[in-house]
């Protein structure tokens, strides 16, 4: 179960940067690693408990895009013309 947090934070990152070629590897004490396989399986941190591990994932590469709609775009441009 500790290894499916850890492969959905690297499925995120996949989706998040376009880029399948990202791994996550597990060793001994429960530490979790992420692998780039396309630069011959490269280490892109040491290996980390799984909540560090999660957390560094999400933050590596691009942030996530942020969705807005019409409607908040609408509301805070509302909200900046009201505070003038």
């Amino acid at each position: 179960m500790r290894s499916t947090r850890a492969s959905a934070a690297v499925e995120r990152l996949k989706r998040r940067t376009d880029h399948d070629g990202y791994s996550v590897a597990m060793v001994s004490g429960g530490l979790f690693y992420l692998l780039d396989r396309t630069n011959g399986n490269q280490k892109c941190c040491e290996p980390q408990p799984l909540d560090t591990f999660v957390s560094f994932v999400d933050q590596y590469g691009p942030p996530k895009p942020v969705k807005r709609s019409k409607l908040d775009v609408a509301f805070e441009a509302q909200i900046s013309e009201s505070g003038k």
